[in-house]
């Protein structure tokens, strides 16, 4: 009898945008393996405004915004010595646009800050690293990156029904970085820099120094690309810091 032919072995299955979210969370390295080799980037932005909404929504529900605004000018310098009826006047002006202006920022923020970081990370690896990758890559690495923060937004949710309406502080919710044990008095500066080192912020920038070394290993051996990514965010933390020390 005639043998059949022995049939190629089959190159492994790209991973589907449902595989890749869920990917990123328990097996990154071979998660962004597959994202450099076909970038996607919907799907991650998709869901990153789907939570942002949910936050918005329950921010607006649970918060008092007369008393968050005013607890706010009385710790401004500059509010607590207005006279109490511009006191008020500000209160009822600002209770009034909070509201909107959670959504206007809240929605439209994930898509804005993916499209920027990716830029900003995109022309790091580029210059530093010589990576040569493009836009669309980046936007992929980053965006799935950004999911750790649907881990901080489902357990902001928790924090804030689970509390008493008002008592969440919006500035410091989960309370996963150095700021939430400075005193009140603290100045805005030193806030600024431990808000910073945020647990969730360097899960973020743990990913997009993997993802970015998946993409070429070659130029970005050993610990090239987390210096890269670290560097990047450094720069940015130090031009917070500094423009809060210059103003406050």
């Amino acid at each position: 009898m005639a043998t059949l032919p022995v049939s190629a072995p089959q190159t492994q299955a790209k991973l589907s945008p449902i595989a890749r979210v869920v990917g990123v969370f328990f097996s990154p390295k071979a998660t962004f393996e597959d994202i450099a080799r076909k970038p996607d980037w919907i799907l991650p932005v998709i869901l990153l405004t789907i939570f942002s909404t949910a936050v918005c929504v329950a921010i607006n529900q649970r918060t008092n915004w007369r008393e968050f605004i005013g607890h706010q000018i009385e710790q401004s310098s500059r509010g607590s010595q207005l006279p109490p009826e511009q006191k008020q006047q500000q209160i009822e002006g600002g209770a009034k646009i909070a509201p909107i202006l959670t959504y206007v920022f809240g929605i439209p923020g994930p898509l804005i800050l993916v499209l920027v970081v990716a830029g900003v990370m995109m022309g790091a690896y580029n210059l530093s690293g010589s990576a040569n990758v493009n836009y669309q890559t980046s936007l992929g690495i980053v965006s799935h990156a950004f999911l750790a923060s649907l881990v901080s937004s489902v357990l902001f949710l928790v924090v804030l029904f689970l509390k008493a309406p008002g008592s969440v502080d919006l500035e410091n919710p989960l309370a996963t970085n150095p700021a939430a044990f400075l005193p009140e008095d603290s100045a805005k500066w030193v806030v600024n820099l431990c808000k910073s080192i945020d647990l969730f912020s360097i899960w973020t920038l743990l990913l997009i120094a993997i993802g970015f070394a998946a993409t070429n290993s070659k130029k970005l051996k050993g610990s090239k690309s987390f210096v890269i990514a670290f560097a990047v965010w450094g720069t940015f933390v130090l031009l917070r810091v500094g423009w809060a020390f210059i103003f406050s």
